[in-house]
């Protein structure tokens, strides 16, 4: 299996480079045959009828590769977490649940977006149950697009805000959720995004893979190329 694990793009239409860099990897990565998107592909994601020319190109690029063969799977983040299965379905991809188990280089590893792991953030991980509930949701798309794109205006304002009087420990992972959810699957591998600390970290659980951030100037992957894999960074400035 030749697959990709991408994370954290915040694509939004302040960020061109990123979207350009992303149509470039996949065009050097022609013939990957699985793209695995671990969340926060968008800055903000206010609904699957969400018609912003960049969403439709975003999605013109992921039904392309589908077409082509290419296996495309989708996880929510903490920026896109009302991407819904009519996005999916639209691109020819699969969404999947907030915690999946899939064989990777030969090995069941956890995938993930991150974000539940950071359980010392008490104030996010309420915010998070409150926008995940099906009645929140529901309110939301009641609402015009014009009016979903300001409330996540305001939201991405407040969350900066929060993150600013924050210690940088209580918004990483805690090694106790880390351990507990590799224990609770049997699972020694663990492969997520959210914390913008791209590493491979060996601990008693097993190895927990972190995917990194895309900038302007650079991309972040894991590359699945059979029993191989490796976190690799490029420049979108070649």
């Amino acid at each position: 299996m030749h697959r990709l694990f991408i994370s954290d793009l915040h694509l939004s239409n302040q960020t061109p480079s990123i979207e350009t860099g992303l149509n470039d990897l996949m065009t050097r990565e022609r013939g990957v045959e699985s793209l695995v998107i671990l969340g926060d592909f968008f800055e903000a994601w206010v609904g699957d009828d969400d018609d912003d020319p960049l969403a439709e190109r975003i999605k013109d690029l992921l039904r392309q590769l589908s077409v082509a063969g290419c296996e495309i799977l989708l996880c929510r983040g903490n920026r896109d977490f009302m991407l819904g299965q009519q996005f999916a379905s639209d691109v020819g991809g699969t969404l999947l649940a907030d915690v999946t188990l899939l064989e990777v280089a030969g090995a069941p590893a956890i995938v993930l977006h991150g974000d539940t792991l950071c359980t010392d953030d008490a104030d996010y991980q309420q915010f998070r149950a409150l926008v995940h509930s099906p009645d929140w949701q529901a309110e939301m798309m009641e609402k015009s697009l014009g009016e979903r794109r300001e409330l996540a205006l305001q939201l991405r304002a407040l969350s900066i805000d929060a993150a600013s009087n924050k210690a940088e420990d209580i918004m990483d992972v805690n090694a106790s959720a880390v351990a507990q959810l590799m224990s609770d699957h049997d699972i020694s591998r663990m492969i997520h995004g959210h914390t913008h600390r791209p590493a491979r970290h060996s601990t008693a659980a097993g190895e927990r893979i972190v995917l990194g951030d895309w900038s302007a100037q650079q991309g972040w992957l894991l590359r699945e190329n059979g029993a191989d894999l490796t976190l690799e960074h490029f420049s979108l400035n070649p």
